[in-house]
């Protein structure tokens, strides 16, 4: 992975500062290309460039020729630099009279703002305020997606979608139809249209037209040749994120990989020697340093260790909350049991944690427990996900890291032993 990702983004980045220096240029108040106030309808846009001056621009200071320029324009569009006030689906420049702005330094790609799907959808609801209820095909397609996905903090992304709107009716006429190219441009380059290619995901050595439309019509061979590149390359990509996160995965589990570190006191499929499986077996008294270390990996890593399982109901018995973590089991165990004894247990789980009056009584909202007792009239495995869902998030946000700071985890943090290594002649 190293040997072919990091070539490409060190490539990448290379070519981003050079893309952005040349727009820097662009912008310069003497020698870059002439800004004035153009009329789009009946609005006056300040700072407004022609697609002409800029391919003319690119053309004498690259000293290319008119189509090579306009490629260059295309490929800065692309990326987000510059955005049209025309035309908005395709961002390419045409070298006519259409209207185009320098996108601001905020939106560049150097910046590495993290596109989260939470701006995006307060973006299409507001759009969807805005149209009333007119989106694009695509657009009205991701925007019932991210409803049905974030229903549960729908009502948050609709009021932040109206606070916008209601702020954006407040600007000049001029700056809000700005802030809405610049908005758009942006979403276009980070979540583009089908049948377009994105310029974030592909890099800029490798583009050519940023939007060229599928081809229709083509025969079969050359249709199918087109499809099956397409999808290699979006198979083949990896971002940024997901390499930074790769690495720090690779870091903090690498002392806890018996390839890459070796098992302590020895490697008992290699010496014949047992005792590295009988300190770390499930129900071990004292656990190993590196043991314990793996809990505070994630909350998901306790859990899944029963000695740590036993070390945090240790620590939520003194806080009178253990009914948390037995509920939590409970439903482990009826995911796991035989279909036979399923309804059987559902019925207990229930009485015993949430009925009311139940002897172990766990909090969880309202909404949940009508979707819960609802879901009880046809028992399953998973009855009870919704409920385990709530008090495993009340745990890990709340109880988790108080155990992590607690005297009962420092005290198995001080017994935890470190075995050395055996020394075999």
């Amino acid at each position: 992975c190293g040997s072919l990702v990091f070539p490409t983004l060190i490539h990448s980045q290379i070519l981003t500062c050079l893309a952005e220096s040349v727009v820097l240029e662009m912008q310069d108040p003497k020698s870059g290309v002439k800004s004035q106030p153009q009329r789009l309808v009946i609005t006056a846009i300040p700072h407004a460039v022609t697609g002409e001056d800029i391919v003319n621009w690119l053309s004498e200071r690259l000293l290319v020729d008119t189509e090579e320029a306009r490629s260059v324009g295309s490929m800065l569009a692309a990326l987000g630099y510059i955005y049209p006030l025309q035309q908005h689906k395709r961002l390419v420049i045409r070298a006519d009279a259409s209207l185009y702005r320098f996108q601001t330094p905020y939106f560049w790609p150097t910046q590495q703002w993290p596109v989260e799907d939470t701006d995006y959808a307060i973006y299409l609801a507001k759009r969807n305020i805005r149209k009333k209820g007119i989106l694009e095909l695509h657009e009205q397609e991701q925007y019932n997606h991210l409803h049905k996905w974030m229903n549960h903090k729908w009502d948050f992304i609709v009021m932040q979608a109206k606070e916008q709107y209601r702020a954006a009716k407040e600007r000049k006429k001029p700056d809000r139809v700005v802030f809405e190219c610049q908005e758009r441009a942006y979403w276009v380059v980070h979540r583009p249209p089908p049948g377009t290619v994105s310029a974030m995901d592909f890099g800029l050595e490798r583009r050519a037209d940023p939007n060229a439309n599928q081809v229709q019509g083509e025969e079969t061979g050359k249709l199918a040749h087109s499809s099956l590149s397409f999808i290699k390359l979006n198979f083949s990509r990896c971002s940024l994120f997901s390499v930074v996160s790769l690495v720090k995965y690779s870091s903090t589990y690498q002392s806890h990989d018996p390839f890459l570190s070796r098992p302590l006191p020895s490697n008992p499929w290699h010496t014949d020697d047992a005792t590295y499986w009988t300190l770390n077996s499930h129900n071990v008294e004292t656990p190993t340093k590196q043991r314990v270390e793996r809990w505070t990996f994630s909350f998901a890593e306790l859990l899944s260790d029963p000695r740590g399982r036993d070390d945090f109901r240790l620590f939520l018995k003194k806080e009178f909350s253990g009914e948390n973590l037995a509920f939590w089991e409970s439903c482990e165990d009826l995911k796991w049991g035989t279909a036979a004894t399923m309804k059987e247990k559902a019925e207990q789980i229930y009485k015993t944690f949430l009925a009311r009056g139940a002897p172990r009584w766990i909090n969880i909202d309202g909404k949940t427990m009508e979707i819960t007792i609802k879901s009880l009239k046809h028992p399953h495995r998973y009855v009870l996900d919704a409920a385990q869902t709530h008090i495993y998030m009340l745990m890990k946000k709340d109880s988790y890291g108080r155990y992590l700071k607690s005297p009962v985890f420092k005290e198995t943090q001080k017994k935890a032993i470190a075995p050395e290594e055996h020394k075999f002649t």
